[in-house]
């Protein structure tokens, strides 16, 4: 079977690469790649880390450096002696570090009711090092998030699985897309690449595939993207059974300017053969109402039976 088929570089994935259930672009944009035997040096990022980690986990960083950190200090100030520190009442060791671990956090966000206060030469310079140390987390702190705040991302969402629909009087594979969100996104662009391993190889092509529509001027509706399965297409007369067996990944990026950063925005996907329904199509998630069209975005993965143009 001879095919007209547009073969592309590889996109920096390799043509090499493990067959079988293993993805090289995972469905949340991430790369299915793990690096091992890295000097440790070497994989230290403090800023990629702090502002890729979830808020969850930074804020939790956040507040456990900041209790050890002021456990440090109080421990610090227990061995310099507790009697370098004007107004401390507590009677018991516990109670003493206890009244040193406030002094401590009093003192690294330069707040210091002034109750307790540190006497002495090396009691202030102790005081005195903690409140430099703090002004300088604390503007790091405030660096990060703003740069988490502030770091430009396009949270599109995309359908769970894909289709394989009638289009027109062929086929077609597609898949959905919307903006959950709010602010704009102009002049969105896509690309599907598929990947695909040779035949009795364990080579991968690569092949970017033609869409109905590749570019939107807007995004403010859902978007079901086309790839019409013609004569030229690397999927033409390819069923479930082979694409499974090739071990194909679709793999798409969407590039979009952002009003809200007046930045261009990427957002990266992937499917599956075992994530592309056959013999289904996406339903309308519109809806007119009096004030204007409401879109379901519950509903972005809700398809229905339909059958296949014969091929």
């Amino acid at each position: 079977m001879a095919l007209k088929k547009k073969k592309y570089n590889d996109l920096g994935l390799g043509t090499k690469e493990p067959s079988g259930s293993v993805r090289a672009l995972n469905k949340d944009g991430s790369f299915n790649v793990k690096k091992v035997n890295v000097p440790f040096l070497e994989r230290i990022n403090f800023f990629h880390s702090l502002i890729s980690m979830s808020w969850i986990r930074f804020i939790l960083l956040v507040l456990l450096s900041y209790f050890i950190v002021n456990i440090i200090f109080a421990s610090i100030y227990m061995l310099v002696g507790v009697e370098h520190l004007t107004g401390i009442d507590g009677l018991s060791s516990i109670e003493k570090f206890m009244e040193a671990f406030f002094f401590s956090a009093q003192t690294i966000t330069t707040l210091g009711y002034g109750r307790v206060a540190p006497l002495g030469f090396l009691a202030n310079s102790v005081a005195a090092i903690e409140s430099m140390l703090g002004l300088l987390a604390f503007a790091l702190a405030t660096g990060m998030l703003y740069g988490r705040f502030s770091r430009p991302m396009a949270k599109i969402k995309y359908s769970n699985n894909a289709v394989m629909a009638p289009y027109l009087d062929i086929n077609g594979f597609m898949f959905r897309v919307l903006n959950p969100h709010n602010n704009q996104l102009l002049e969105v662009e896509v690309t599907v690449t598929l990947s695909m391993q040779r035949d009795n190889s364990t080579l991968r092509d690569f092949y970017l595939l033609d869409l109905e529509r590749p570019k939107v001027v807007f995004l403010p509706y859902s978007w079901t993207i086309v790839h019409p399965v013609n004569a030229d297409s690397p999927l033409y007369k390819l069923t479930a059974e082979e694409i499974s067996k090739k071990d194909a990944e679709f793999i798409v990026i969407i590039k979009a300017f952002d009003e809200s950063f007046s930045q261009t925005v990427y957002s990266r996907s992937s499917y599956k053969p075992s994530e592309i329904k056959w013999g289904e199509k996406f339903v309308y998630l519109g809806k007119q109402e009096s004030d204007g069209i409401a879109i379901d975005v519950s509903r972005i993965d809700e398809t229905e039976k339909v059958a296949l143009n014969k091929m």
